[in-house]
């Protein structure tokens, strides 16, 4: 961790680059980082390693970014970020968690409390609120609904969820990897790998199953009544 002196000499330096930094209150930034001309650097950002922020950002309040490459005209509220890429005009927070192995294309937009992990997303998608995507391939122009997750781990091995160009998900589905959702279509359009349709398989297999029982259940409970002689 660098010294106070030292934080202050970075910053001051970033002031003659042409960056913006309106407070230097909590902000923190790696003598390896980089940052472009007309980006603003808010309260309690912190930038490390080998970090790379493009012109014309807006960076933080709130945010941690390390080891990342950042394009231009990017903004990235209240945003960690970790060893991934994130394109031009992408619009990421408040409460976003962008974990290892991430790239995020041009004009992506990523709202409150989402959390993406080794995953591509292509340009133009959104992700606006409360969503998991995890071991996932998004394709351009895709829209998720609020509180959808990739499914991505089944208990002993991950797999990855691939969503074309142009789908729509919509609220609250779950994506139960390996799964495919085709170009343009919804989830009701789903082409499901072999793993995917052999647990639907086994899940209405089971739903049958419990039906029939308790359709058996109720027909003992009405012969009995029937049959009770009254005392």
């Amino acid at each position: 961790m660098i010294t106070n002196g030292e934080r202050l000499e970075v910053l001051e330096k970033l002031l003659t680059l042409g960056v913006e930094i309106p407070c230097f209150d909590g902000i923190i930034i790696d003598k390896t980082v980089t940052v472009g001309a007309n980006t603003v650097i808010l309260p309690n950002t912190i930038l490390m390693g080998e970090t790379k922020i493009g012109k014309g950002c807006v960076i933080g309040p709130n945010s941690y970014i390390c080891d990342s490459e950042i394009g231009n005209n990017t903004k990235l509220n209240n945003t960690q970020c970790y060893n991934s890429q994130i394109g031009s005009g992408v619009t990421a927070g408040p409460f976003v968690h962008i974990r290892p192995n991430c790239k995020i294309a041009d004009n992506v937009h990523i709202g409150n409390f989402v959390e993406v992990k080794n995953s591509t997303v292509d340009e133009g998608s959104k992700l606006p609120h409360l969503l998991y995507v995890g071991d996932s391939d998004v394709g351009k122009d895709v829209n998720f609904g609020c509180g959808c997750v990739t499914v991505n781990y089944d208990g002993r091995n991950k797999s990855r969820t691939t969503v074309k160009d142009g789908a729509f998900i919509g609220c609250n589905t779950n994506l139960v990897a390996p799964v495919t959702i085709g170009a343009s279509g919804t989830v009701s359009k789903a082409e499901l790998t072999s793993q995917s349709e052999e647990f639907l398989r086994t899940a209405l297999r089971l739903h049958w199953l419990q039906n029939l029982l308790f359709r058996k259940r109720q027909r003992e409970e009405q012969c009995n009544h029937i049959c009770r002689v009254p005392s």
